[in-house]
């Protein structure tokens, strides 16, 4: 078998989203890392990523807030070939969500 070395940078680039019910977790999480996080390129949607610069002092690429859009952009930036080095979702799956595709 014929293995790929695969050259690892130590500077990433990390986003973070956080739906609405999840913001406090993902917050804590952060906390504890804010020294590693500080070392990468942070993006993150639109209110997770005002919390973080405000809390932490983080410097962050704001994408739109979530309900705006901000999941999808990140989406659609992977899509077409933008890399991440790693995606963090905070996601509450156990949340009812009413969506209204008329809307």
């Amino acid at each position: 078998m014929n293995w790929k070395k695969i050259e690892i940078s130590h500077y990433k680039k990390i986003a973070l989203v956080a739906h609405d019910y999840k913001k406090n977790d993902l917050m804590e999480w952060a906390e504890y890392n804010r020294f590693l996080l500080l070392e990468h390129e942070i993006y993150a949607t639109g209110t997770t990523g005002k919390i973080l610069e405000e809390k932490f002092g983080f410097r962050v690429t704001k994408l739109q807030s979530g309900p705006l859009g901000g999941d999808q952009q990140l989406g659609a930036k992977i899509a077409n070939g933008e890399n991440y080095d790693m995606l963090i979702q905070d996601y509450d799956v156990y949340r009812k969500r009413n969506i209204n595709i008329n809307d």
